[in-house]
């Protein structure tokens, strides 16, 4: 069994925003993999199904970016598992937009919801990285991440999302190189 968590804020103002991403990829993947229903779980949206046979816990924590690691402890917890099981979805402001990376461990770029986590678990669990780009100046970068896709990177969003959906057998294998390039060859086609 996996945990796959994506960051993001609850609400519906906070929909598009680029700092959401995460929430839209578990979105995506729970329709197309034809998940059962949501469930109010640990301070969140649970969801429970199967990519690639393998049994994937779907969890979008409610309670905003900066105390997500709450969420997430409390369902390892419940479910006796430990971060090698964890996988998290979130933006990621060094990646060009709508690139994706997959790594294990490292450091939280100043993200807030990846500092909550390394705070409740520490750092080792693996992350899909979802581009947004970087605005160009620090002092533009939160209204830039709490800002909506524009309308004319729709196309690309719902690609990308369509094709990290597309190809998460490999991720649910633990193929994280396959998964990338699948994904790559998704977006170019």
């Amino acid at each position: 069994m996996q945990l796959w968590v994506g960051l993001g804020n609850p609400g519906p103002q906070y929909a598009m925003h680029r700092h959401n991403v995460g929430f839209m990829a578990l979105d995506v993947l729970a329709d197309m993999h034809a998940f059962g229903p949501v469930q109010k779980k640990f301070q969140g949206w649970l969801q429970e199904g199967r990519i690639a046979g393998i049994r994937i816990l779907l969890l979008k924590p409610a309670t905003f970016m900066n105390e997500s690691g709450r969420a997430v402890g409390e369902a390892l917890r419940f479910y006796k598992l430990g971060v090698d099981a964890l996988t998290v979805f979130h933006d990621e402001l060094d990646l060009a937009p709508f690139k994706v990376k997959v790594k294990h461990g490292g450091g939280t770029a100043g993200h807030n919801g990846l500092r909550s986590i390394d705070q409740h678990l520490g750092p080792d669990f693996r992350r899909v990285r979802i581009g947004i780009g970087h605005p160009g100046h620090k002092d533009r970068v939160t209204g830039y991440v709490l800002g909506n896709y524009a309308k004319s990177e729709i196309d690309d969003l719902t690609g990308m999302l369509g094709a990290i959906g597309s190809e998460a057998e490999w991720l649910a294998q633990e193929d994280d190189a396959r998964f990338m390039n699948d994904v790559a060859l998704r977006q170019q086609g």
